[in-house]
């Protein structure tokens, strides 16, 4: 159920005619009262003899009793609540029943107070229905609607329970704006799958992804083709900015412009200006991470690629073991990330790394404030991917997309993790669907290299293939014939015996892999440790000898991941999986 306490108005005979009315587009049907403060209230909905102005001057009634002088300007107050698509049914005599606690919970007339405030409940729709109340209560006093929204919000999550109702997760005022009926309603008109709200908000924040300054970010809106309003103080300071679709105009043809901070709270200009800055205390206390490993001789998108994978593994660290602060920092710039990989990945998984970094977006942003500065390898390495361009869908760029979708899926269940112990619901939901995202990304991305790599391990000698079993079962002993028995074995088998061949130690890497993060509950032990394996070791995600063709007739290894529903309990377990 969702509540929504709309800006208030001066004029009660205006919203009545709306609520009352056929809507912007004859969407209304049966207009008529469900509750109100006096059972016997106009209803000109149902009344052929109640007149609106009837509903709307007994509504006035203790507003216009003040002097003139006393009068609020704006004693106009409004509240729609909507049920979830999924929910069943609401009769009238239910739906007068959540209005009379929603009006009880918010202030405008709590139960036992006979002097409240005066209120009506239309329904004029099967989902919904609006509450239109006057502010001044009966005994001329204001009523006090401090926190009024948030205290919807609570009330709404008891409804759910009491009603059977899709529980939805409590806010904490940090999330972005949701779109008006008016702007879902001219989408429609428009035939757009989103509205311009949504658009630009994402337009905006992948503009924002990787940026060092104001012109370059400012340079990324113009190339995305919005237009541009600059707010510009006296001295010449720049404070602030709004953005518009080029065909997104209003009734007299003009473009319709929204600041940062209304497409949502991270994307006004001082808040994407914090990303650029290093507090002091950041070069020693990110230090330890600063300096990159060695990476394979090699340049562009796979590159890039191996970068953000080490960088996404560091805050995956971060995020278990540092302070509020900088894990707040990691999880934001783990935004820009998925941004950045989704916008120069493949088509073959282009659409799910989308909506895992749309999705992911809710999770970036809490009353933690992120100490930005500890942030800088993860935005080095989104500012990277963009600007090594687009990566293919097979050979080494396709492997190291696996393997960084690989490192990240497990960032969105250690995001999800820390959320959650912060009670942050909306926050932990969003990242857990990300997960899943990723995790459907990951089957796309890895099904080519998996296969590739496998096929190598099948042709290993006999002799080098027993090596490689001893080696399991002598460092991992009680998770050995599970790993055996896995369809990764072979590509696994094959990632051993090319960290030998490159002057490794496999056992001894074998050993640090499963060290630093248990193994034992991972859906695929093999998936895992290839790629920990192949990254920790710098080896080519996808050897050229891989790229030969499969022989015909031959079947491709598919990519052995979770393919179970994320659950609380396995998020509240994220440090076991990888």
């Amino acid at each position: 159920m969702i509540p929504r306490v709309h800006t208030r108005g001066t004029r009660t005979i205006g919203l009545l005619h709306y609520l009352y009315g056929p809507g912007t587009h004859e969407e209304h049907v049966d207009p008529h009262l469900v509750a109100a403060w006096d059972g016997l209230a106009p209803d000109p909905g149902r009344d052929p003899d109640a007149r609106y102005g009837d509903l709307q001057r007994l509504l006035d009634q203790p507003v216009m009793a003040l002097p003139e002088s006393r009068r609020p300007a704006e004693h106009v107050w409004h509240l729609s609540v909507r049920a979830a698509p999924e929910d069943p049914f609401l009769s009238d005599e239910q739906w007068g029943e959540i209005a009379r606690r929603m009006v009880a919970a918010t202030g405008i007339a709590p139960d036992g107070d006979d002097a409240a405030c005066r209120w009506a409940a239309v329904r004029h729709a099967d989902d919904h229905i609006h509450i239109i109340a006057t502010t001044v209560r009966e005994d001329g006093r204001q009523a006090r609607l401090r926190q009024d929204g948030k205290r919807s919000q609570t009330e709404a999550r008891k409804i759910e329970i009491d009603y059977g109702l899709r529980r939805l997760h409590s806010g904490d005022g940090t999330a972005a704006q949701r779109p008006t009926s008016a702007e879902r309603h001219k989408a429609q008109r428009e035939g757009r799958e989103r509205t311009a709200r949504e658009e630009l908000r994402e337009t905006v924040r992948r503009a924002a992804t990787g940026t060092a300054s104001t012109e370059e970010f400012f340079d990324r809106l113009a190339a995305a083709g919005l237009l541009i309003r600059k707010r510009v103080a006296p001295s010449g300071d720049l404070l602030g900015y709004k953005v518009a679709l080029p065909d997104d105009r209003n009734k007299d043809g003009e473009p319709v412009f929204y600041s940062g901070s209304k497409l949502a709270p991270d994307l006004s200009l001082p808040r994407i200006r914090e990303r650029w800055t290093r507090p002091a205390d950041a070069a020693s206390a990110d230090g330890a991470f600063q300096e990159q490993p060695a990476l394979p001789d090699m340049t562009g998108p796979a590159f890039a690629r191996r970068r953000a994978t080490a960088a996404t593994w560091q805050a995956l660290l971060i995020i278990d073991h540092g302070d509020d602060g900088t894990a707040a920092a990691q999880i934001a710039a783990a935004g820009e990330v998925l941004d950045a990989l989704a916008k120069t990945s493949a088509a073959h998984t282009r659409a799910e790394l989308r909506e895992a970094a749309l999705a992911f977006e809710r999770a970036s942003r809490s009353h933690v404030r992120a100490v930005r500065g500890h942030d800088r390898a993860l935005r080095r390495a989104a500012r990277d991917l963009v600007h090594s361009g687009p990566a293919l869908g097979r050979g080494e760029g396709g492997a190291t997309t696996a393997m960084l979708i690989d490192m990240a899926f497990f960032l969105a269940i250690a995001a999800a993790d820390w959320h959650a112990k912060k009670d942050h619901s909306q926050q932990a939901a969003a990242a857990r669907q990300a997960a899943e995202h990723l995790r459907a990304a990951y089957q796309a991305a890895a099904g080519e290299p998996m296969a590739a790599l496998g096929q190598r391990g099948q042709r290993l000698t006999p002799r080098v293939r027993q090596r490689q079993v001893d080696m399991v079962r002598h460092v991992l002993p009680e998770l050995a014939e599970r790993i055996r028995a896995e369809g990764g074995w072979s590509a696994l088998a094959t990632t051993l015996d090319d960290a030998r061949k490159a002057g490794h130690d496999p056992a001894a890497l074998l050993a640090d892999a499963a060290r630093r993060r248990e193994l034992d509950t991972a859906t695929s032990i093999s998936d895992v440790l290839v790629w920990r394996l192949r990254r920790s070791a710098h080896l080519p995600a996808l050897p050229e000898s891989s790229y030969e063709t499969p022989a015909q007739g031959s079947r491709r290894q598919k990519p052995s991941v979770p393919n179970t529903p994320l659950t609380q309990d396995a998020v509240n377990h994220s440090s076991r999986h990888r």
